[in-house]
Order: structure tokens, then sequence, then C-alpha cells
């Protein structure tokens, strides 16, 4: 079990190291000039291999925490209340994952209208799910 939790661990800090990171090629996208097209290029080719490789992660970090969770049983039964919103946290990122996913197809179109400000503040959402994930898992608060 332990191999499998710290596998786990490993992937799910990649999967959020490309969570990220990923906005930020966002908020430099969002401030490239219309005539730069090289550099936009540039970082639209960061984004989508960033994104296809993100992707690449979130899948074994998933599979190892099903593991955990349904083959080892970690988080079930009563008094682990703190597995329910921690399973809302995974949800929650795995709509992030797919918001950004969206984002990059955007920005490859052409239709992308935010600033680089709001893509500032969306680059904090992750940071956010991986604190109470966190604290949800060592604290186990309920």
């Amino acid at each position: 079990m332990l191999w499998v939790k710290s596998f786990h661990i490993v992937f799910v800090a990649s999967w959020f190291a490309g969570l990220f990171y990923l906005p930020r090629i966002f908020v430099n996208l969002a401030m490239v000039p219309p005539e730069s097209v090289a550099e936009r290029e540039r970082l639209l080719l960061m984004a989508r291999k960033l994104m296809r490789f993100t992707t690449l992660l979130a899948v074994p970090a998933l599979v190892l925490g099903l593991w955990l969770w349904l083959g080892y049983g970690i988080g079930r039964g009563p008094g682990n209340g703190w597995m329910h919103a921690k399973l809302a946290v995974v949800v929650l990122a795995l709509g992030y994952h797919h918001v950004c996913g969206r984002m990059v197809r955007q920005f490859e179109m052409g239709v992308s209208r935010r600033s680089h400000v709001w893509y500032r503040w969306f680059n904090e959402a992750p940071v956010l799910m991986l604190v109470v994930a966190v604290v949800l898992v060592v604290v186990k608060p309920f």
C-alpha cells in the first residue's frame, strides 16, 4: 500500500505542477501583441504540450487514488467524511483541468477575450484546491 500511496502523491504533485503552470502560459498569451505571431505560436505550442503531459499525469494520479480508496479501503466507513470532501476537491480539479483544455482550444482559435489579470486570478484556483485536499487528507477534520 505504501508504494501505491507514494506514487499517488508523486503523480498528484506532478499533475498539479502542470495545473499551476498552464494558466501562467495563458497570462503570457493574453499579453502577446497581435503582431507577435511567432511568440503566440511558441506559447501555444508550450500550452498544447503541457496540457497533453498534464493529462497523462492526471490519469495515474486518479487510478492510484481509486486503488487506495476502493482497493485498500482508505477513507471508507464511518468517521471518514473528509474523504467525501476530498473527492469533491478532486472533481473540482478535474473540472479545472477540463476548463484549461477548453482555454487552450480557445487560444488556438483566437477567440479568448479575457485579460491577463483574469488569468492571474484563475491561476490561484489549483493552489487553493491542493491546500484543501492536503489538509483534508492529513488533518482529517471530520
